[in-house]
């Protein structure tokens, strides 16, 4: 029944009383020791107080550091994902997001990690030296289109 119902034995535990008397052992100065700063009602410092010392935010430099404007981040795609994922043939990048195998929201660079045995005419923002070399043995052909940003 509802009523009955009680916590398991130990899981609630009374609060310790301080200042209430000598008698209950936390009398006195309550548990706070003798005098001095942490005695005190209102006691405890600031976050970040470091004892008088210039404080560890205040230490770090000012500026964060420089971010390059013009930073040109492009997606990956290699050679293991295509031949896995896609069936040979010509592809574009904006082919290439239909099929879900890259977001198209960055300029695309191909690399070389894997093998390709299928024929790929592809038309990408960039493709590493291997890549290249893998694609054309294969019999395919890899065309480099300029960034309209930089």
């Amino acid at each position: 029944m509802l009523h009955t119902l009680k916590p398991n034995p130990g899981s609630k535990k009374t609060s310790r009383r301080v200042g209430r008397g000598n008698g209950s052992g936390r009398g006195t100065t309550a548990g706070r020791g003798q005098k001095g700063q942490q005695s005190r009602t209102g006691k405890g410092r600031r976050l970040g107080f470091e004892g008088g010392q210039t404080p560890f935010l205040r230490r770090q430099p000012k500026l964060g550091g420089f971010k390059r404007p013009m930073k040109v981040i492009s997606e990956v795609l290699n050679l293991d994902v295509l031949e896995a994922k896609v069936p040979a043939g010509a592809y574009d990048v904006s082919a290439l997001t239909k099929l879900r195998i890259i977001s198209g929201k960055n300029p695309v660079k191909l690399l070389g990690r894997g093998s390709v045995t299928k024929k790929f005419e592809l038309k990408l923002q960039g493709a590493s030296k291997s890549a290249k070399q893998a694609i054309e043995k294969a019999g395919g052909n890899v065309t480099i289109a300029k960034l309209l940003n930089c």
